[in-house]
């Protein structure tokens, strides 16, 4: 298979390519052997002859949103975060409105990143209350309403259903007292959004969605990863144990719960084509969340 045989990003694959290809043009760089590592959201390769990553934006994404991640690495490395920096050229790479980032690959062992070890630097993120970059505010709500709107490929009593849980979330919602201070947060921490170092430390990665709101998602964001993709209680009991705090001991916890997790539904539901795996596994989370159960597991999209 090559490379114009795969989609990726919402790209065809000979449009893939041509903007991989014109992007590592532009700062040097040869796409020779590219690897695809991810295509689900953005087009992620792996470029093996010079040991960095391209990432291409997905379709439509807003160039303002490019720039702002690349303003937030750009800090982070200043200030010392554990986080992968910016491959050291001109960014992001602009090609006819579509923007790509480079970063330095990092081999990676067979096992992820495990959730205690993304205590710390979550914690340290969540230290950072006055960022220089203007994050946007965190908008869980708004985002998965976005997202229904946009969802084309479920039943109308499918929708009405998800319409209904948003609806009882958002007045829950309003009733919450946080238990930390507003902060950086990274929107998405979990295993595949952190790599190993050469030396066995662990970096975040994958800045996209971060915001400035409640540090609580973010940890409720990875209470869930462990318990819906495959992880043991004891996984997860580490990462509390290393925080320093169990977020299922908080009376909030149900509420971020049901809306983090209706948005993991939601989202990947506006990018389901009729027939495919993805609206396949989206139907059976909102039959798990139909049926009140928090305990099965999801497979990774």
């Amino acid at each position: 298979m090559t490379i114009t045989d795969v989609t990726a990003g919402g790209y065809s694959g000979a449009h893939l390519a041509a903007l991989l290809d014109r992007v590592c043009r532009t700062v040097g760089l040869s796409p020779e052997g590219a690897v695809l590592l991810r295509g689900h959201t953005n087009a992620v390769y792996h470029l093996p002859g010079e040991s960095v990553v391209v990432k291409i934006a997905r379709r439509g994404t807003p160039a303002k949103s490019v720039h702002r991640t690349v303003a937030l690495v750009s800090w982070l490395t200043a200030v010392g975060f554990p986080t992968v920096g910016l491959h050291p050229v001109g960014q992001p790479v602009e090609i006819d409105s579509h923007l790509a980032t480079i970063w330095p690959h990092l081999p990676q062992p067979s096992h992820p990143v495990a959730a205690e070890q993304l205590a710390g630097p979550l914690k340290a993120l969540h230290q950072l209350t006055d960022p220089p970059v203007a994050l946007p505010p965190v908008d869980m709500v708004t985002a998965i309403r976005r997202s229904l709107a946009a969802a084309t490929a479920l039943t109308a009593n499918e929708l009405a259903y998800l319409r209904r849980c948003l609806v009882r979330l958002e007045t829950d919602l309003a009733g919450i007292t946080y238990l930390l201070q507003p902060s950086v947060i990274q929107g998405d921490p979990q295993h595949r959004n952190a790599l190993h170092t050469r030396d066995g430390q662990a970096v975040l990665c994958d800045w996209d969605t971060a915001g400035f709101g409640q540090p609580e998602w973010d940890l409720t964001t990875v209470e869930i990863h462990c318990r819906r993709f495959g992880y043991s209680p004891a996984h997860y009991a580490a990462f509390a144990r290393q925080y320093g705090l169990d977020i299922r001991t908080w009376d909030g916890y149900p509420v971020l719960t049901g809306l983090r997790e209706l948005r993991m539904i939601t989202t990947n539901a506006k990018r389901a084509e009729p027939g495919s795996d993805t609206l396949t596994e989206v139907r059976r989370r909102i039959i798990q969340m139909a049926d009140g159960n928090s305990d099965q597991r999801w497979n990774i999209l």
